[in-house]
């Protein structure tokens, strides 16, 4: 396939299985899948969509081609220099990376090859992410005179900050085995076994019951933000409300009685 009828084909391929696991995969291999306002805007199409879909269980962000994605389109941001351009392409990339953190279902981004700046953003905001072990990261807008701030945000809330402040402002590139003790990705394995290694933990997660999951990835992400006080009344407040349903009823009751639990029906 050419470069000129890849753009042809949707920028984000979006499919659902019957367990209710949403796939996007990035679709501009001959640009790095860069985050461009076409990809943006494909990309925000599809969380909408899964934001509303009650059946879905849980997201896996790919990639076509050798990069996951290399950041925003220079190109694009060189031909139009104005503030407002700008801004508006920033809020824009805002709105979608909220829109991940703001699903009740886990977001894995699946890393095959280079995450760069706006990239390495994109696989810090989501919930988890398996690497291939070649894969790199890094955030180098500082090499062309732009310092990484949006990239900044998420990537301080994975790693610890002296060690994204050296990211931010050499530009320098890890491993995927780097960006694992680092705490930026969970599991590193061969690229042949990237596919495997995401089932396995979709297996994992398919496991536990929706309303606690989607009780706890929001709690967990609004007590990051608070006091420890109030990031305690948050927590109870949410463990009350969850031990309340009937989910953990039945759960609780499945460990008394040595059993599995019987999930029920998600809205009964």
């Amino acid at each position: 396939m050419t470069a000129a009828s890849a753009d042809l084909s949707p920028p984000v391929l979006h499919t659902q299985d019957e367990r209710g696991v949403h796939s996007l995969v990035l679709n501009r291999a001959s640009t790095f899948n860069a985050l461009s306002e076409e990809v943006l805007a494909a990309l925000q199409t599809a969380l909408d969509t899964i934001a509303i879909d009650r059946s879905a269980r849980a997201v896996v962000v790919s990639a076509q081609g050798k990069a996951f994605c290399a950041g925003h389109n220079l190109k694009d941001m060189r031909a139009r220099p104005e503030l407002a351009y700008y801004q508006k392409l920033f809020a824009q990339c805002t709105r979608m990376m909220l829109s991940l953190q703001n699903l009740p279902v886990p977001v894995i981004a699946k890393v095959q090859g280079l995450a760069t700046a706006a990239g390495c953003q994109l696989v810090a905001q989501c919930d988890l992410a398996v690497a291939a072990s070649h894969a790199s990261f890094g955030v180098n807008g500082i090499d062309v005179g732009l310092f990484c701030a949006t990239p900044s945000v998420p990537l301080v809330r994975n790693i610890p900050a002296k060690q994204a402040m050296e990211m931010l402002l050499t530009g320098e590139f890890i491993t995927a085995d780097e960006a694992r003790v680092r705490g930026l990705v969970n599991r590193v394995v061969p690229v042949e076994a990237l596919d495997a290694e995401v089932e396995k933990l979709l297996e994992a997660l398919l496991s536990k019951p929706r309303e606690a999951v989607a009780m706890g990835k929001a709690l967990f992400y609004k007590q990051r933000e608070t006091s420890v006080e109030a990031a305690y009344q948050l927590a109870g407040q949410t463990m009350a409300c969850n031990m309340i349903h009937a989910i953990a009823q039945e759960g609780v009751q499945a460990f008394i009685d040595k059993r599995k639990p019987q999930w029920p029906v998600a809205g009964s």
